[in-house]
């Protein structure tokens, strides 16, 4: 059973990360636009990304809430804590809004980099007190590099 000092933290910060999940979700178009670009043969089907996604905000959900029981009261760490995944979350929004509602593959490139360093810092800075907590964020690391290379293949694929 999960301690409240842990489910409280993890309630919200599911509900957050699902907030985030919702309004990417509501940005991703995959209509004619997305159809009609060229892709590489390794990209992944497109029902894929759902669960992978849904798994991911579970992990990302789960390391915050660990990560801010383990950052404790004082020192200033949850509060950094708290930027850190919100600047996270904004990021993980943006690439959507740039790639699908903008319909921008660049500008989408270029963001997911700065959200890949994000998502390294988090990893960074969580590893001083919550080793736990960094290493559930690693599979997010490795899809958003996966995403990435992605993204880039699509803007090759696909000059201006």
């Amino acid at each position: 059973m999960l301690s409240r000092r842990l489910l409280i933290p993890l309630l919200i910060a599911l509900a957050l990360a699902f907030l985030v999940a919702a309004i990417g979700g509501a940005l991703t178009d995959t209509g004619p636009w997305f159809r009609a670009l060229a892709k590489p043969s390794w990209q992944p089907p497109d029902a894929a990304f759902g669960p992978v996604w849904t798994t991911l905000y579970a992990l990302i959900a789960a390391s915050a809430a660990l990560g801010w029981r383990d950052a404790g009261e004082g020192g200033g760490n949850r509060a950094m804590l708290v930027a850190l995944f919100v600047l996270n979350g904004i990021l993980n929004i943006g690439w959507s809004y740039l790639f699908f509602h903008l319909r921008w593959p660049m500008g989408a490139l270029v963001e997911i980099a700065i959200l890949w360093v994000s998502i390294v810092a988090l990893i960074a800075f969580l590893w001083r007190f919550s080793r736990r907590s960094a290493l559930l964020l690693l599979p997010y690391l490795a899809w958003v590099s996966f995403a990435a290379a992605l993204n880039g293949a699509i803007v090759q694929l696909n000059p201006a």
